[in-house]
């Protein structure tokens, strides 16, 4: 458990929270990681995300660390590169929290458009993205490690001008 308690919950009054991800947090993003992912990124990888300044995002809902993002951004475009919601936290609306989340740090950023990978095999994170404005735009061929050996990547996008 993180030593960071944010928002502790007050009879049953919990909250969700954001803090930018530090080097103390990937242990436990690195495990939830591995927990909700078959392939996942290593604890490295998220340690090179802080350390190229992205925006890495812890949520907690009170004080249990639930998911995280990474967000990165340059020349008015962002990418959102992971998002996670650990799977005791799933189906109860956090996700498109997070989402709105990243999506306002990318309006900061300041970005025009916002595109993301999502594994054709992720229905649900298809019908969140579709939801909250993306649209599929492209194919990327054998983007992502399968069982199967490689699997295709729906490149999706989503304009923020018209927010």
């Amino acid at each position: 458990m993180s030593s960071r308690v944010v928002n502790p919950p007050h009879a049953g009054n919990a909250r969700r929270s954001f803090l930018q991800m530090r080097g103390g947090d990937v242990a436990l993003v690195s495990e939830m990681e591995q927990r909700n992912y078959e392939f996942p990124w290593s604890a490295g990888i998220f340690r090179d995300c802080i350390k190229a300044g992205y925006a890495c995002q812890v949520m907690y809902f009170g004080d249990q660390l639930i998911g995280y993002g990474i967000l990165q951004s340059a020349a008015n475009e962002a990418h959102i590169l992971n998002l996670c919601i650990d799977k005791s936290a799933q189906r109860q609306g956090h996700a498109r929290h997070l989402l709105d989340h990243l999506l306002n740090l990318a309006r900061q950023a300041p970005a025009d458009i916002v595109f993301l990978e999502v594994r054709p095999s992720n229905p649900r994170a298809i019908s969140l993205y579709e939801q909250n404005g993306f649209n599929e735009i492209g194919l990327r061929r054998d983007y992502y490690d399968s069982v199967a050996g490689r699997e295709d990547a729906v490149v999706m996008a989503r304009s923020l001008n018209s927010d």
